[in-house]
């Protein structure tokens, strides 16, 4: 197979769908725009759901990109030698156009090609859905392989836990998929041995979901009349295949990166499982923490939401940096090398360099103080223990000092046996394990149900946070900037930069501008156009990752002017009303205002 760089790949993949008819379209932010069922963008297919769901894409039915994605579900696994929370997904879409055989045609090529990625046959293993009492085998997808002269004996019928794609929710499109693997070097672990198994014989790097049913209310599976293909290759992972090496961090893509904090602590990758494991944490986290700051659509550490993932993610690296010996200030020193690694790909990143080594510096700082607070609260507590003659500390209190004030438990350890004390670690386990329970599905799960749904209320809603944004510029001038919005089919919340609390005038005059826009009941046109001639049309919006080269753009009156993948009401009318429910703070310099419609 070809050995290549991580650059060479992002290319070779791209061009090759572009050669079969793709429009090749940028990365979309990582932070969703008025989806409240993820607090990050997870998968290729999030921002293409609409499309998906039968909307037209102005770029047409085949389209091809490396998209930006965050997964945090798994955060307490990295350091291991394949967990990432940040990832290049490489993906190739058919809204409604080709379908399976054209799908199989286009991976088997590019997998197997001298051309291409020039995998043996041999070495490759494949899964079909087996069916159930719902969806007949398919049959069609396992044909296709077959006539590529793939070995039966490599072809897996799996059911649905392994090879069946959706809904998001109890109802929506879905459908079986076909997964690809690489066959290692490991032996099989038993007779049965096949990619269901986890003991690493099987190393999956692409996926093909055929979208072409609907989970019914009912529990029935219904043909869509728009059959889409949803396709995934994880970068990471497919390059460490073809760069033939253990672990995603020993690719191109981390080596300069673990290079810096070597230099920078002393220690050596691979010295040890510790400082092995450390080290990969502190370049995986700066690495997600370094794009989410260079977002198109910035994400500032805080308490609450995307803010709680990045402050995080920073004060984990700060943590492990502080036990393989990192001095204070070294977090923008690496991610100075981050930058440079990916600016030829992602070039927000250069642009957004001096706010991204400012936000690194200030959380690295805040945590210093929140070490001084943790160590106030454990010397508390050893007072108390002293009182009670008690020789342990319960793991309520250890998780609470780990919690509350982000004070490493192994810090806690350390400070304990200093003072003859030891920690109930199955009761700090205990108490961990109920908050992740709690909280399931990592950050990354938040709330169900979305604009995806396309439903008329959340149309409706959406449209109304336009209204808002021109209101809020009109009231409050036109530096305001969106950074966020969350929109079920009851309310919409929606943030936005401003350094203060609205008073009540300013919230009373905005919801009359939203108000007055509702009662003149003012038609929604929408257009689509290159970008460049957007822009001198006069729409607002995030013009260079999320569209691609043509865009929508929704007109309201002379009131507001944006690109925006929609759906929207037909006119504004249909709001009836607007009712801010409430505004408050978001993070530092973001305020939120919570608002109904149709009161």
């Amino acid at each position: 197979m070809k050995k290549l760089s991580s650059d060479e790949l992002r290319k070779m993949y791209l061009d090759f769908f572009k050669s079969k008819g793709h429009a090749v379209i940028p990365s979309s932010s990582i932070v969703p725009e008025n989806d409240p069922t993820v607090l990050f963008t997870t998968a290729g297919m999030h921002p293409l759901v609409p499309y998906l769901l039968g909307a037209a894409h102005p770029e047409g039915k085949r389209l091809a990109d490396v998209q930006k994605c965050i997964r945090t579900g798994d955060i307490d696994n990295v350091g291991d030698a394949s967990h990432l929370t940040f990832f290049e997904m490489l993906g190739n879409w058919s809204l409604g156009d080709y379908f399976k055989k054209e799908a199989i045609d286009f991976s088997f090529e590019f997998l197997t090609s001298e051309k291409y990625l020039n995998i043996p046959l041999d070495r490759l293993a494949f899964t079909v859905f087996e069916g159930d009492e719902n969806v007949p085998k398919d049959l069609e997808s396992y044909e296709c392989w077959k006539s590529h002269g793939v070995s039966e004996k490599n072809i897996f019928f799996l059911g649905k836990k392994h090879n069946w794609w959706g809904p998001a929710g109890q109802t929506g499109p879905c459908g079986p998929d076909t997964e690809m693997f690489i066959i290692t070097d490991k032996e099989p672990c038993g007779p049965d041995c096949s990619p269901a198994c986890s003991c690493g014989r099987y190393l999956e790097i692409w996926n093909d979901v055929f979208m072409q049913y609907n989970k019914a209310a009912d529990g029935k599976f219904l043909p869509l009349s728009q059959k889409n293909v949803d396709t995934g290759m994880g970068l990471e992972r497919t390059i460490c295949v073809l760069q033939g090496v253990n672990s995603v961090y020993e690719t191109d893509l981390f080596t300069p990166i673990i290079k810096k904090i070597e230099e920078l602590s002393g220690k050596k990758y691979g010295e040890g499982k510790e400082v092995t494991r450390a080290i990969r944490i502190i370049a995986d986290h700066l690495r997600t923490a370094t794009f989410i700051l260079g977002d198109v659509r910035p994400i500032t550490p805080s308490n609450v939401d995307q803010g709680y993932v990045l402050r995080r993610l920073i004060r984990r690296a700060v943590r492990f940096g502080m036990r393989i010996g990192l001095p204070t200030g070294a977090l923008f020193k690496i991610a100075d090398v981050i930058i440079n690694k990916y600016k030829e790909v992602y070039p927000e990143l250069s642009e957004k360099r001096e706010f991204i080594m400012n936000e690194l510096n200030l959380e690295e700082n805040r945590f210093q103080i929140t070490i001084k607070q943790g160590l106030k609260e454990f010397n508390k507590m050893l007072v108390n223990l002293k009182n009670e003659t008690s020789s342990k500390i319960d793991g309520a209190s250890a998780f609470k000092l780990y919690d509350t004030f982000g004070f490493p438990i192994e810090i806690t350890q350390e400070l304990a046996q200093e003072n003859g004390l030891t920690v109930d670690i199955d009761g700090f386990n205990a108490a961990f394990h109920e908050h992740q329970l709690k909280s399931h599905a990592g950050a990354d799960k938040k709330f169900k149900g979305g604009l995806a749904d396309s439903s008329e209320q959340t149309s409706m809603l959406h449209t109304a946070t336009h209204l808002l944004l021109a209101s809020l510029k009109k009231v409050l001038g036109f530096e305001v900037e969106q950074r966020g919005s969350n929109i079920t089919a009851e309310r919409l919340r929606f943030d936005f930069t401003c350094p203060r609390k609205l008073e009540k005038e300013e919230l009373n005059k905005i919801e009359q501008l939203v108000n007055e826009a509702i009662a003149a009941d003012i038609k929604i046109d929408c257009s689509e156009m290159p970008v460049d001639e957007a822009k001198k049309s006069g729409a607002t919006g995030i013009f260079d990752s999320r569209y691609g080269n043509i865009v929508k753009v929704y007109t309201i009156g002379d009131i507001s002017k944006e690109i925006c993948g929609g759906p929207h009401a037909n006119s504004t009318g249909e709001l009836k009303s607007f009712k801010i429910v409430k505004e408050e703070s978001s993070s530092a310099g973001v305020r939120r205002i919570k608002a109904t419609i149709g009161q």
